[in-house]
């Protein structure tokens, strides 16, 4: 894992629809200085509005990942945040001007393949990461998430849906540039025709289709060029998790498990680190190359939060899921 903060050489742009809404919306990816994180900027309103890409500002988790301040809001967060955190770039002021990422082909790999031609410029900034010291776990029913100690950052996934085409499914890779290139960036969002079709009675997923993602009726899959994996379906389940963690702010040292998960489940997890510091620690490298110890904090979730993000403060009440404040 890289020792040092990263943003990218150059501004890139992408053009594309909201997988939910249906608008057109053109998105920019700008260089941004060290310690500066991921900022989305909307600029189609009267003024610009900043939002930190943090778990304190998720509003909804509910078929994406929304992040919200005030009343403004950008959803569908979770492939572009994937394409960040796997390529190893740390600081972007990301503007767009609409309130959806671009879904592009369903997946993270148009956001990795112009990422990779603007290229990575290294920060004169040591990273801060994570380090997970003890297992941490949220169950609800049949849905469990988990992270615990590893020498680098690994995901595994596993999924279990009563249809012959999927059933159960599990993958495991340790996370690099490389390996997130190879094995997971491809892996496209999907879903059942019957669930596309009541979504879009009710006035989402109405920029879906077999362009940007993979939609499977009772007896195939409808897109005619096939699967990219066999396994494509859990390999995506990935990549959202991957995605949802960079709201984290920071990399992660850790192994993260997820069966029958998803965003929901996801976010509660960060809570949960975010709430039992006794679990983890904040490293970075010294100059000499030798990993070192921050601090050991054993504090408040908020006061814990701040360490997570050092360059974020978070709100002075933070959005649950639902939309529904949380105590301070």
């Amino acid at each position: 894992m890289d020792t040092w903060q990263h943003t990218i050489k150059k501004t890139v742009s992408f053009a594309g629809i909201g997988l939910h809404s249906g608008n057109t919306v053109k998105l920019y990816i700008k260089p941004a200085g060290p310690n500066t994180g991921i900022r989305f900027v909307r600029t189609d309103l009267h003024q610009d509005v900043m939002i930190p890409a943090t778990l304190y500002r998720v509003s909804d988790t509910r078929l994406a990942t929304t992040l919200a301040k005030d009343d403004v809001k950008v959803s569908t967060t979770e492939h572009l945040l994937a394409a960040l955190a796997g390529m190893g770039i740390d600081n972007v002021v990301v503007e767009l001007d609409n309130d959806e990422v671009p879904i592009m082909d369903g997946s993270a790999a148009p956001f990795v393949h112009v990422l990779r031609k603007a290229g990575r410029l290294r920060q004169k900034s040591a990273r801060v990461l994570l380090r997970i010291t003890r297992r941490i776990e949220v169950k609800n029913g049949d849905s469990v998430v988990a992270i615990e100690p590893h020498d680098g950052f690994k995901v595994s996934g596993e999924i279990d849906f009563d249809h012959h085409l999927v059933r159960k499914q599990r993958f495991a890779v340790e996370v690099d540039p490389e390996t997130f290139m190879k094995e997971i960036a491809s892996a496209r969002t999907f879903g059942f025709l019957h669930e596309v079709e009541f979504l879009r009675r009710n006035g989402k997923a109405l920029g879906g289709s077999l362009d940007n993602a993979i939609v499977i009726d009772r007896s195939e899959i409808l897109n005619a060029e096939g699967l990219r994996f066999a396994d494509e379906f859990v390999r995506h389940k990935l990549l959202d998790l991957i995605g949802d963690l960079a709201l984290l702010g920071c990399p992660v040292l850790g192994h993260i498990t997820a069966t029958k998960a998803g965003h929901a489940q996801h976010l509660q997890l960060m809570r949960e680190i975010a709430d039992h510091p006794e679990c983890w620690q904040l490293v970075k490298w010294a100059d000499n190359g030798e990993e070192g110890v921050l601090e050991k904090v054993v504090m408040t979730t908020r006061a814990a939060g701040n360490k997570i993000l050092p360059y974020l403060v978070p709100p002075q009440v933070m959005p649950a899921a639902n939309g529904a404040p949380l105590p301070a």
